[in-house]
């Protein structure tokens, strides 16, 4: 099969950055400044407008044949809305494209062209030269005109060149996607396309209150660390003291010559992508989430979501990044940021909206601060197209389910799926060795938390942070006991846990060899460690070996400093080996549901975490609504044994279901 490898250099009055890919292709002042591409291994060629489109590659456009592009959206838009109309060229399918920086996460690494090279040892040093071009070429100067050089114009085609070059090497040297990641791939981006609405008037409303929200973090921030305001040099200091071992490390960088501490954005992401309150306790975490938030608080995300959104239908596009989880393989989202809105919803969404849009007072009516009021209304700000209705459905307690499934021991634990009797309950009965029917209320909350808590190798710290979100507080000794009598009401857990560090380590140690745990297969190949789920994907941990403290790998998701010597690695240890091939196996699970619903025209316009949101018609919704609980609860071949539960709701706004 003929590959086509290319890539397009573009410039528009447009901000890319803040009105998002779509917008950007569709603008009629978006030209296209050169496309440089290579039929397989042939030399890379070059075309500009100022010459007729080559023959040889509208043959191509015009065929079936695959096309491969880095972070390839952006250039299939500029295919079909620049290209297309304004040179008379054939259109060609989704279906055709393949994104090389998909493949690139797929198989753990970053999906940056950049980084892929960084990652890979090639050198650490970052290459600004791409970037200075993009900013003289296809930005418009203070006049508004767009600057006309020659000596430029030529450097950038020799940028473009080159990387059309770097995407091909990479890409032969890694694991081609799988027929059905492709597929995955393209229900993805038809999501993408397809976007979601968003109530314009209740975002705009909410960015006017953008100051007050804004009073309201540095408050918190002063009350939490008594220090004057997020900016203080103190702040970082503060962090560094409260933190552990680990997060203390990933905060320590290199800046001229000498190793100091930093609190800068990629550190923020970074301690907060952890999640370990044993490394970052609850109230730093806060405290960093403050300093995150004044930068990008909800009112950011109200300004970001209204500059995305479409100026002829209010739908934001673009939303989700395939593969965007490392280590696991589940999406991520970009712009309208989904994946990070806030659970809490606004009891009554429609007396707050209108609140907002009329510029009533909102607190303490609707909340305790300006902050708490418009973070309930992140969700609630994202509606169907009239005449429509959104079937939001997530799935119950399924890491609950898939953990005992994997590791082939837990058959009393589904059975209580199964059976349709409460998980929390049945675990509280086994922890306090009583009947269910005589479990208390307080008792099947410690189930719940227990459940949650502990699933994935999680100790006291796990348990008592996971406690304070449901409101269970306990001394410490307590809390060990509680975890002691989970992990006894559940014997299949810790040989399970036992069973992939053996299995992770002897791989590591005898490389070529396939050492199973449960339904989970891992293999060390060259400098990676493999690991196979049941669904036949593979993932792996890049990089891996045996160091002082365990194993370590290399994290594709957490950023190097700019002066790093070698990309951050992380540890691989037993909860954590579990929480991966769990998250993974649960998103193969909503891979398939996905790919389902696609192919039954059931029209999804988000997916986040375990839950999946459809746009439907009103007048059958709840029958539509019925036909998407069925395909979720339907489990693929690979499954079988897994029970599967959804619950929720037809909503007019997106909300909890």
């Amino acid at each position: 099969m003929t590959i086509l490898w290319l890539d397009t250099e573009t410039r528009s009055r447009v901000d890319l950055v803040s009105r998002g890919a779509y917008n950007y292709a569709k603008s009629p002042t978006t030209e296209i400044l050169c496309l440089s591409y290579a039929f397989d291994d042939e030399d890379v060629q070059t075309w500009t407008p100022t010459t007729p489109f080559p023959k040889k590659l509208y043959d191509y456009f015009g065929g079936d044949g695959q096309i491969r592009v880095h972070n390839a959206a952006f250039d299939r838009l500029i295919i079909w809305y620049v290209i297309c109309p304004d040179f008379g060229v054939p259109e060609p399918a989704l279906e055709r494209f393949y994104c090389t920086a998909a493949q690139a996460r797929a198989n753990c690494a970053p999906g940056s062209l950049e980084d892929v090279g960084r990652f890979a040892g090639v050198g650490m040093k970052k290459d600004h030269r791409g970037a200075a071009l993009v900013r003289a070429l296809s930005i418009p100067q203070a006049d508004g005109t767009f600057r006309e050089d020659a000596a430029l114009m030529r450097e950038m085609i020799e940028y473009c060149e080159q990387d059309v070059r770097a995407m091909r090497a990479f890409s032969k040297a890694m694991r081609d996607l799988t027929d059905d990641e492709l597929l995955d791939y393209h229900v993805n981006e038809r999501i993408n396309d397809r976007g979601v609405r968003l109530d314009r008037p209740l975002a705009q409303a909410a960015v006017r209150y953008a100051a007050a929200e804004q009073d309201e973090i540095e408050t918190r921030f002063r009350e939490l660390t008594g220090l004057p305001s997020v900016r203080s040099p103190r702040m970082r200091e503060w962090v560094l003291e409260r933190v552990g071992p680990q997060a203390k490390a990933m905060m320590m960088v290199w800046k001229d010559g000498e190793q100091k501490a930093s609190i800068d954005k990629t550190v923020r992401a970074n301690l907060l992508a952890m999640e370990n309150p044993d490394e970052v306790p609850p109230e730093v975490a806060e405290v960093v989430q403050c300093a995150d938030d004044l930068w990008a608080s909800s009112v950011a995300k109200f300004e970001r979501a209204s500059a995305l959104s479409d100026d002829q239908d209010s739908r934001v596009r673009g939303a989700f990044v395939f593969a965007g989880g490392s280590a696991t393989g589940r999406a991520s989202s970009y712009g309208l940021q989904v994946h990070n809105f806030p659970r809490k919803c606004a009891k009554e969404p429609e007396l707050v909206r209108q609140a907002l849009v009329r510029g009533h007072q909102i607190v303490p009516q609707f909340g305790k601060r300006v902050t708490d009021v418009l973070k309930s209304m992140l969700r609630p700000a994202l509606i169907p197209a009239e005449g429509k209705s959104f079937a939001v459905f997530d799935y119950a307690q399924i890491e609950a389910r898939v953990t005992p499934w994997l590791s082939m021991q837990g058959e009393e634990t589904l059975d209580v799926f199964r059976q349709g009797r409460d998980i929390y309950v049945a675990v509280a009965a086994r922890m306090f060795n009583v009947d269910e029917a005589a479990v208390t209320d307080e008792q099947r909350q410690l189930g719940k938390v227990a459940v949650l808590a502990c699933g994935f190798g999680g100790g006291v710290g796990a348990f008592s942070a996971m406690g304070r979100v449901y409101g269970v507080h306990m001394p410490e000794h307590e809390a060990r006991r509680t975890v002691d009598l989970w992990r006894r009401a559940n014997p299949w857990a810790v040989p399970f846990w036992s069973d992939l560090e053996f299995a992770y380590i002897s791989a590591i140690r005898c490389p070529g060899e396939v050492f199973t745990a449960g339904r989970v297969q891992y293999m060390m190949q060259g400098e990676h460690l493999w690991y196979a789920l049941p669904s036949g994907r593979v993932l792996c941990y890049p990089y891996a070996r045996i160091e002082e403290d365990g194993v370590g790998y290399a994290k594709a998701s957490w950023k190097p400093a700019a002066d790093a010597k070698e990309w951050p690695r992380a540890r691989l240890w037993k909860g954590l080996a579990c929480e991966n091939i769990v998250q993974a196996t649960a998103n193969d699970i909503l891979r398939h549901a996905l790919r389902a619903l696609d192919a039954a025209d059931i029209e999804v316009v988000l997916h986040v975490h375990d839950e999946i949101v459809a746009e439907v018609d009103t007048e059958k919704s709840e029958e539509l609504a019925a036909a998407m609980r069925a395909v979720m609860v339907t489990p693929p071949a690979w499954a079988e044994g897994l029970p599967l539960g959804a619950s929720g709701k037809v909503l007019s706004r997106y909300g909890k279901a």
